[in-house]
């Protein structure tokens, strides 16, 4: 995954842009444009961009030393503690969903503290800040330190001012964009928890197994408590107009965004 090589009919093997060049040139579309690329001055300078990219290629596709949560798949030689987990390559990015979730989550309930007076308000934001900080702690127990979002200042940043911005407008916007935020988290732990549940099918009473049905116990559990934020924020009477509903919208599509992401990064 570090660097492309080519092995030609003739046994030789090339690598880099070179490889991309040989690659080019067995496929009758771009026959061409690999003529073009083995010349030696568009070689040096393809290499070079080749060997630029790689630099900044793990930002957005980071190695993972986990397998497959499927029987049979042994961990790596002298791996430890949450190595050791079988999570998939899916699993871990879902995992680093939760994790940049959770910490932009604590984020909304410090932001809201931060400005609010109201103590409704304050008192309710310490409450699930509270809740947050275990759900965060959960999922630390199942994500090794290395898989976590790269973009956590930025999540911290979005989760302050998702719950600062609204908090300043008052009580009834402020618990809109919770349940606004809430109704996305249920949905999302809930489609990690049908696919988990797809998996134990897969990976029968081991070890492998039982590290999944942990998993997915830990999971619901947060889910279980993020229903609760979502429904006491409804009956705290979110306010329904137009911009707040707007408001909410954005909000909605901006937590898909950054999962999507965070995933990623």
């Amino acid at each position: 995954m570090k660097r492309l090589h080519v092995r030609l009919a003739d046994g030789r093997l090339v690598h880099g842009a070179l490889g991309f060049a040989a690659l080019w040139s067995a496929l009758p579309r771009t026959a061409w444009l690999g003529r073009v690329a083995s010349l030696p001055p568009v070689a040096w300078v393809l290499e070079l961009a080749y060997r630029s990219f790689l630099r900044v290629r793990g930002l957005w596709r980071p190695a993972t030393a986990t397998s497959a949560a499927l029987p049979g798949n042994a961990a790596a030689p002298g791996a430890r503690g949450s190595a050791n987990l079988p999570w998939t390559k899916g699993l871990i990015a879902d995992l680093r969903s939760d994790h940049a979730g959770e910490v932009g989550a604590i984020q909304i309930y410090r932001g809201a503290l931060a400005v609010s007076r109201d103590q409704a308000v304050r008192s309710f934001a310490q409450h699930h800040l509270a809740t947050e900080i275990d759900h965060l702690r959960c999922i630390e127990r199942h994500l090794p330190r290395r898989q976590q979002s790269r973009l956590l200042p930025a999540w911290r940043l979005a989760g302050w001012l998702t719950g600062a911005l609204p908090a300043l407008f008052g009580p009834r916007v402020f618990y809109a964009t919770v349940a606004a935020v809430e109704t996305f988290v249920d949905r999302h732990y809930a489609e990690q928890i049908e696919r988990i549940d797809l998996s134990l099918l897969e990976a029968g009473p081991d070890a492998a197994g039982s590290q999944l049905a942990a998993l997915r116990a830990d999971l619901q559990a947060c889910r279980d408590d993020e229903v609760r934020h979502r429904d006491e924020a409804r009956a705290a009477g979110p306010a329904t107009n137009a911009w707040v509903r707007a408001w909410t919208a954005s909000v909605g599509a901006g937590s898909a965004a950054a999962v999507s992401l965070a995933r990623r990064l």
